[in-house]
């Protein structure tokens, strides 16, 4: 049965890579294999009531259990009541006899009710329809309904949830059954004809002299033309992608570049006729006359799970195992390929709205996929540049002695797609050239972002550019993907020589390592791949490579090597030539696992070659100079100093030594990552001495004063919207507050101090409150967490833990009766179903949402829990408490990997509201811990404290404190009113906001800040909550002006 449902799955899988999606959900609902909430939202939120019903009863009849009953009955309702919207009353009647009369038995007064309302005018003048809305408002509704309902029912256990599979995997299951059957063929012909998959082929006919075996076939089919044996890869192989379940005749097509596409990206045909990438099946190696070269790279050493799939990458000119990638979803990441550790990595995201076309924030805003095209360093690795699928390109400097990298430059470059991008250095000056779907080349600044140089003259998307200087003149070749190729000049932005690529194909160029010789590769629409050298003066061919297959399945990639070597991934293998051989010279499987167009890229050396490999993985290959610089930086005695994040390491500031009572569960942690340097006293001293910029004046600074008509007390949690444009606070109380920023001429749905935002406080009866303990009620701790999508909003105030749908302000449903009560909580990463809760009686409970149940029960600590923050990099949870004890847990078991204590200083006692918070760095390796005695900054993996703020005698304690978004400041609110200002890099504190300067004078001596949220994307912003049930915005005075300005 097991193996039936799986055939089911591969079979639907098939179904929807053929775009038979009606076919897919027919075989879904016959069957009851799987059932597809996104299939039945899609029919509700479209208003398919009939189609929605007949889905469901695949799985589940109306009278089987209360779950279905009421499923039904929300979707027959809806219908009833948008006939009634829609003033049909006859349809109304007629859903009123048939659909809903069989709930009447049980329900009689409903019935009645429902009745009613066909005599009513408008039905919403009904007292339990009246915050009825629009359709589409009401079907969301429905639906959030509906799948709490089906997740309940016992009818759809273990079939909410779809395998993951690989993609057309039936292809390649059948794939290789043939190749199995042609494998055992008495005389295997090298292109078998396969017809059908209704009978076991068989080739057919008398050998020829000697038939060769299928390994020998693939060894022929690399001879060289003056009859020398070729070497063939470590394990011969026969490959199944010839087999393919379309005719092996019909050709392959390569569409144009979309408007959002990647030019890079190859479309083929459908149905049974698309190539699928294959793996390949390992046959009997046949002898080998000639070797690799020993200075080739061809022993993996490095295999990096890169976690998303890499879509580029580039090594460092200058440290030969750094590698630069980017990935599909829009992140860039800095590896030390050596350790395997990633000292860099940064997600896609707008840097400066005010920059960008609206054009493009509009397009983003329905659809956020961003992927990055190309990945590439300067000359002397100071500055790399990201190159994304839609109009951005992003520099940032990197600083190669400290590992760290900080924005630089963002550049709105194209309409579409940005397919490549270089650096130049005409007249001492980095310059980056980027092309795109737009067919023009654009030269930029790279400090000043202002443009110096347009190309314009492709008839297509410009594909790939190549910068060149040659006795002392600047030039840039570039191709489109039509297969122009056409050379500029940067002094008079003239043409100078426009040619075809053979075959018209879609291509990239490269010089060899002395800047003498030019070499292409490409793919064009049919399929069929070129690999060539080019007399760049006279723009002909002068030598055709040999060995790329055809078809190919995208556009082949290569790469050159010092003035030796050309390699190109074709074939699920690394195919290798020598630049003065037209011939094969050899190639590498790198112990298999590379999909058909392997990415391909050598450090500047040679002596390391890096390539894409499937399961989101990264390859390195080294030849014996690789492997001993693999081996000697692997044993440098590292620290993670040497990986933190730009704010932790602009001073230079060392970490502090190990923290007393540090216990590591997790071995894998080395020795030598726990030991740390001093920081020096003289250092400490002038950090210990920094003076404190004090603002008095109002004019100092920009606040407003967020409206509100709801009346409540102190303002205990705040927070901004994931999506920027909203401030939700919790008060003491249990009201939520709400506010949103609208889109107008001066503002693009961003909080800001330009003007108010609207409170989105509806009536008394629709307010989202939290239940109240009954007791106690200063010592509980009010906390909440709100979902990515900011949709649901997770609440506690001391009593049961609330579940509210922030669109509606309803309470979708409680859990967690206390005692014990919740005192912090989070949403797990991968899964905003999960949520991690932090208890009163200190212990920390994750819970499912979708089936109200708790899942475990971390015990560690010994009092309150008061922080919890997750890590997706590390996959870690990080808790604190009262106890002021630090614990990190692998949220994959939820075992404890190890734990700290704060360093108090003696004499403090913790009172009823006393606190330890923590929240992570940007780069998810590091974490603020805040405490009302200290801030501190520690390392999570061996947690060793970085740097550390003591408050000291003469200082008030703190109430709460936050890192802005790009970590270099943290905005720390005092007990006694005053804000502070620390430089995140070194926790030093640097300005000071009196509530004089933000508050009315009536209101600045009775009135301060409890709590302190930091926007999401402007680093300058942050929102107090006051003790009176008030909110403020802050910026600094002028709208370009930043904090640190003011020293």
């Amino acid at each position: 049965m097991s193996l039936s449902k799986d055939l089911l799955f591969l079979i639907r899988q098939f179904c929807h890579e053929e775009k038979l999606q009606k076919t897919a959900h027919m075989l879904e609902q016959e069957t009851g294999f799987f059932f597809d909430m996104n299939y039945l939202e899609e029919l509700v939120i479209n208003g398919k009531w009939d189609e929605a019903e007949t889905y469901i009863s695949g799985f589940t009849a109306v009278e089987d259990n209360q779950y279905s009953v009421k499923m039904y009955f929300e979707i027959r309702k809806q219908k009833f009541f948008e006939a009634l919207d829609k003033d049909d009353v006859a349809l109304a009647v007629d859903i009123l006899l048939k659909d809903l009369k069989i709930f009447a038995p049980s329900n009689a007064e409903l019935y009645k009710e429902m009745t009613l309302l066909l005599t009513m005018d408008d039905f919403r003048n009904h007292h339990s329809l009246s915050s009825y809305g629009d359709a589409i408002s009401a079907r969301r509704q429905i639906m959030d309904e509906i799948r709490l309902l089906v997740e309940a029912n016992p009818h759809f256990h273990r079939k909410l949830e779809s395998p993951q599979i690989e993609n057309s995997r039936l292809r390649r299951l059948i794939n290789q059954s043939l190749n199995w059957q042609h494998i055992q063929c008495t005389y295997p012909q090298s292109e078998p004809q396969i017809q059908t998959l209704f009978f076991d082929h068989k080739c057919s006919g008398e050998p020829k002299g000697q038939n060769p075996l299928p390994s020998q076939a693939l060894s022929a089919s690399l001879t060289t033309l003056s009859g020398k044996s070729i070497v063939c890869p470590s394990e011969s192989r026969i490959s199944v992608g010839t087999h393919s379940l379309g005719h092996h005749t019909n050709p392959v097509t390569m569409e144009g570049v979309k408007g959002s596409g990647n030019a890079s990206q190859i479309s083929r045909s459908t149905l049974l006729h698309k190539m699928v990438p294959q793996r390949s099946i390992p046959m009997q190696r046949q002898p080998l006359k000639f070797r690799l070269p020993t200075d080739f790279p061809n022993t993996v050493e490095r295999c990096m799970d890169m976690n998303s799939s890499p879509s580029s990458m580039d090594f460092h000119p200058a440290k030969d195992s750094t590698l630069l990638v980017g990935n599909c979803i829009g992140d860039v990441e800095v590896w030390d390929i050596s350790s395997e550790v990633k000292l860099f990595g940064n997600a896609f995201m707008i840097w400066n709205r005010e920059a960008i076309s609206m054009l493009l924030l509009n397009d983003l805003d329905k659809d956020p996929h961003m992927s990055v095209n190309c990945v590439l360093w300067s000359p002397d690795g100071s500055v790399f540049g990201v190159a994304y699928s839609k109009n951005i390109v992003q520099l940032y400097s990197y600083h190669v002695n400290a590992n760290y990298a900080e924005k630089q430059l963002e550049i709105d470059a194209h309409v579409g797609a940005v397919n490549d991008l270089a650096f130049s250095l005409p007249y001492h000056q980095l310059l980056v050239i980027t092309c795109g779907d737009d067919m023009s080349i654009q030269v930029w600044d790279t400090k000043s972002g202002s443009k110096h140089y347009t190309f314009e003259g492709h008839s297509a998307p410009v594909y790939s550019i190549c910068p060149h200087v040659k006795e002392d003149i600047h030039l840039l070749l570039s191709t489109s993907t039509n297969g122009e190729i056409k050379a500029w000049l940067f002094e008079n932005m003239g043409l100078r020589v426009a040619y075809d690529a053979p075959g018209n194909s879609c291509m990239r160029m490269a010089y060899s390592a002395d800047g003498k010789r030019l070499f292409s590769c490409g793919t064009n629409k049919d399929g069929e791949s070129f690999m060539v050298e080019w007399n760049e003066t006279e723009g002909y061919i002068t030598r055709f490579y040999h060995g790329l297959s055809k078809p190919s399945a995208g556009v082949v990639q290569f790469s050159t090597s010092r003035n030796q070597f050309l390699v190109a991934g074709d074939e699920h293998l690394i195919k290798v030539w020598d630049m003065d051989n037209a011939q094969v010279l050899n190639v590498v499987d790198a112990d298999g696992g590379l999909p058909e167009t392997p990415y391909v890229c050598f450090n500047k050396q040679g002596s390391l070659l890096a390539t894409f490999a499937d399961e989101n993985k990264i390859k390195i290959l080294a030849n014996d100079v690789g492997c001993q610089l693999l081996q000697k930086s692997k044993f440098k005695s590292f620290d993670s100093t040497g990986y933190l994040s730009e704010s932790l390491q602009k001073l230079g500031i060392g970490p502090s030594p190990t923290s007393p009572g540090v216990t590591v569960q997790d071995k894998s942690v080395p020795m030598e990552a726990k030991m740390k340097p001093q920081v020096p006293l003289e250092l400490s001293k002038a950090l210990n001495n920094q003076k404190c910029s004090k603002i008095l004046q109002v004019s100092f600074c920009k606040s407003l004063r967020l409206p509100s008509e709801v009346k409540t007390n102190k303002i205990c949690r705040l927070a901004y919207t994931n999506a920027c444009n909203g401030i939700l606070a919790l008060a003491a109380d249990g009201i939520h507050l709400l506010w949103r920023w609208l889109e107008n001429e001066f503002n693009f749905f961003q909080a800001t101090t330009n003007h108010a935002p609207q409170s989105l406080q509806p009536r008394k009866a629709f307010l989202m409150i939290n239940d109240l303990a009954d007791n106690n009620f200063e010592s509980i701790s009010p906390c909440f967490a709100l979902s990515k999508n900011d949709s649901y909003l997770l609440s506690a105030s001391g009593k049961m833990v609330s579940l509210f749908n922030t669109m509606t302000f309803k309470r979708m449903r409680s859990c967690l009766r206390s005692p014990p009560a919740a005192s912090c909580m989070a949403f797990y990463p991968p899964d905003n179903n999960i949520a991690a809760i932090g208890m009163d009686d200190s212990t920390i409970v994750i819970y499912n949402l979708r089936r109200n149940e708790a899942i475990n029960k971390l015990n560690g600590h010994s009092k309150r829990i008061t922080g919890l923050a997750f890590s997706t990099t590390l996959k870690v949870l990080v808790s604190s408490g009262v106890d002021t004890q630090i614990i990190v847990w692998d949220f994959n078991t939820w075992e404890k990997k190890q734990s700290t204590s704060l360093q108090i200083s003696n004499g403090w006692s913790p009172s009823k509201t006393s606190e330890t918070a923590v929240q992570f760095h940007q780069d998810q390796k590091h974490f603020l811990a805040v405490h009302e005695t200290q801030l501190a900054i520690y390392e999570t993996t061996s947690l060793r404290r970085v740097n550390q703020w003591m408050i000291g005698d003469f200082c008030a304690r703190i109430s709460y404190a936050t890192l802005s978004c790009d970590d270099q400041l943290v905005y720390v609110v005092m007990r006694d009113g005053i804000v502070m200002i620390l430089a995140a890099s070194d926790l030093s504190p640097r300005f000071e906001l009196d509530p004089s300067v933000y508050l009315p004078p009536t209101l600045s001596s009775c009135v301060h800040p409890t709590v302190v949220a930091a926007h999401p994307q402007k680093p300058n912003q942050f929102a107090l909550g006051l003790t009176d049930g008030g909110v403020v915005v802050i910026d600094p005075p002028e709208p370009k002006r930043t904090w640190t300005s003011f020293s």
